[in-house]
């Protein structure tokens, strides 16, 4: 796992094709790398710059190119520097009060490549600001506001006549998947904005990826239907009118779901029902479907005779490729891993549905143990993973992934469960989760785990959950108020809400208001569904991760339940990691982490566990016991 890259935001300048890669085995490091014409790989600025923004703290797309220039930002002090690659980067923003307090992201060059647009988020005072500004692309000038006033901003765009520009924002409560706002407005020469106008939204409506086609005419993804359609700001019509999602929830900067191709025709993606498409509208309204081997397709650009698109599939890592020819031609760029997994070891999911509590259909993702090498008990049913995702507002995807085949290879079956409020099956499923977090999310992953019970899939005395950050909270509160589980892991989890909702970054101080409840009327229910106010009904064995530089679920949500397991006999292991965030970067870290579940699960099912270069030292482990 330490050789797997995370790639992003691949875009053509000319016949140049430029992509991001975030290398653990760097530390983390993110690197934005360009293929020339000729074939030619090669890094944009040198090992002692990393690109990286921690606008949002999520962060996102945090780099551009025009004519060959290449802007980002640098994760080390979050100013925006030029480069000419091979040259040595120069800054064009000024270095900020105080370390890293003045953040930008999702920066888009103007036509004529005078000035920049982007997102700039200001930390003063315990204060934080978020606008969108201009930026003289030589340094020459301050940044000028062009907009502010919301509470966020994202998506700036701007028409490729240079004459109008557009951008999406919201405040709270409201997250962007509730509600946004879109305006357009006239852009000038000089980088100044004027006649900011609203394009007709509802109140209650999730705008989101503006763009304009070649003749400057303004779309959009908008679900006012109940799914992510495509609009035109001329027109209340989609543009293909269907019930599939062909957007995704804004979490990073830089979604690109559908584009523009160099003659004009629409390239889209749709998921519906798990399952992903792409194809183009042309000019005749006439939409064709491409046939794709992919369960996966984001960040959709046009290249000089098609589009690039980061992909992957059941049996492929995510890739960057390039489509010509209406999609009857691909070309593979680059890949976040080669895959080394024989054929007869990998794990192959199977798109399931369970019944829910309230006899609705809930979602998952199956995947049966699998390695040629190693066979179990003749008659003995597997182990089982409940994996569940974070956000909540997110979507688990059936992509090849070494985390889920590091477990099917080593005897567990493992399900990625899209709970209520996963994302690509409509708003009416997204929206279930409102004031349910905490308790729907729990219930679906115990009526998932139950299914492949009664569906003879799994051992019933093997069942096991595990989840990151919002996903954290959902494992800590199924193992606490449920007496399904044997044991879990908590991967930066949420376990006092009430913290949460006082102690957050500002993207998500409102959050819970939505999900939970008002804050602080609703005070009681987020005890309730507080793992922290409930310590004594957490007895099952639970290992908990957590990065001690994590600003999004600070430390002492991890060290308050550390305290309490100790107390209370309850085996436990805790691993925390200097110099780590709200989810692991770096490549020992993450080995780490792997190996110390899997030691930690081994102990509890009371098996040997070979190759594990250091067990995992349990707290209590005389308080274990074996069936």
């Amino acid at each position: 796992m330490a050789q797997v890259v995370s790639l992003g935001y691949p875009r053509f300048d000319g016949d140049t094709l430029y992509w991001e890669e975030m290398r653990p085995n760097e530390g983390g490091r993110g690197v934005v790398v360009r293929q020339l014409a000729s074939g030619i790989v090669e890094e944009c600025f040198g090992p002692e710059f990393s690109v990286g923004t921690m606008v949002h703290e999520y962060g996102g797309r945090s780099w551009t190119v025009h004519q060959g220039i290449l802007y980002f930002s640098q994760r080390s002090d979050q100013r925006l520097y030029r480069v000419i690659p091979g040259q040595t980067p120069v800054p064009i923003t000024a270095e900020p009060p105080d370390e890293r307090s003045v953040r930008f992201a999702d920066p888009v060059v103007t036509p004529s490549g005078s000035h920049l647009i982007c997102v700039r988020e200001t930390h003063r005072d315990g204060v934080v600001i978020n606008d969108l500004v201009t930026i003289a692309t030589d340094g020459a000038s301050a940044p000028m506001v062009v907009a502010g006033g919301c509470d966020f901003y994202a998506h700036p765009t701007v028409s490729p006549q240079g004459q109008r520009v557009a951008w999406i924002c919201w405040n709270h409560p409201s997250m962007p998947w509730d509600a946004t706002e879109l305006y357009v407005a006239e852009l000038s020469d000089t980088g100044q904005i004027s006649g900011h106008r609203r394009v007709g939204t509802l109140p209650e409506e999730s705008v989101l990826e503006p763009q304009f086609d070649g003749q400057g005419i303004l779309h959009f993804a908008s679900d006012r239907s109940g799914w992510w359609n495509i609009y035109r700001e001329d027109s209340a019509e989609a543009l293909l009118a269907i019930a599939a999602e062909c957007a995704h929830p804004l979490w990073q900067f830089g979604n690109s779901s559908y584009t523009f191709a160099n003659d004009g025709t629409l390239i889209l993606t749709w998921s519906s029902r798990g399952q992903v498409h792409l194809g183009e509208k042309n000019g005749a309204g006439e939409v064709r479907e491409w046939s794709i081997p992919y369960s996966s397709v984001q960040a959709v650009n046009p290249s000089p005779r098609g589009v690039v698109a980061i992909v992957g599939g059941p049996d492929s890592p995510p890739s960057i490729v390039v489509f010509e020819d209406h999609g009857t031609s691909r070309r593979q760029v680059a890949t976040s891993f080669v895959c080394s997994i024989p054929n007869d070891t990998l794990s192959h999911p199977e798109t399931l549905e369970f019944s829910r509590g309230d006899g609705s259909v809930g979602h998952c993702y199956f995947y049966p143990p699998r390695n040629a090498a190693w066979v179990g008990p003749v008659g003995a049913l597997p182990p089982v993973i409940v994996q569940v995702h974070g956000g909540p507002t997110s979507q688990s995807l059936s992509v090849l992934s070494y985390r889920t085949q590091f477990w099917t290879s080593r005897g567990f079956a493992v399900v990625d469960v899209n709970y209520a409020g996963s994302t690509g099956y409509g708003r009416e499923y997204r929206n279930l989760l409102r004031g349910g977090f905490g308790a729907l999310d729990v219930q679906d992953c115990v009526d998932a785990a139950q299914f492949l019970v009664t569906s003879g899939r799994v051992n019933p005395d093997g069942l096991f959950i595990h989840g990151g950050s919002s996903g954290g909270m959902t494992t800590l509160n199924a193992l606490a108020f449920h007496e399904v589980f044997t044991a879990g892991a908590s991967y930066y989890g949420i376990a006092d809400l009430t913290a949460l909702a006082s102690d957050t970054h500002k993207f998500e101080a409102r959050y819970l208001d939505s999900v939970v409840a008002p804050w602080p009327e609703g005070a009681e229910l987020y005890r309730e569904r507080s793992v922290a106010f409930h310590k004594e009904k957490l007895r099952r064995p639970v290992i908990i991760f957590q990065g001690l530089d994590d600003t999004v679920v600070p430390p002492d949500q991890a060290e308050v339940l550390v305290t309490a397991l100790r107390s209370a006999g309850v085996p436990f292991a805790y691993i925390s990691y200097e110099g780590e965030g709200h989810g692991f970067r770096q490549a020992a870290n993450i080995m780490r982490t792997a190996e110390a579940e899997l030691s930690f699960y081994g102990q509890v099912l009371g098996i040997a566990i070979p190759d594990i270069a250091e067990p995992v030292f349990i707290e209590n482990a005389q308080a274990l016991t074996t069936a």
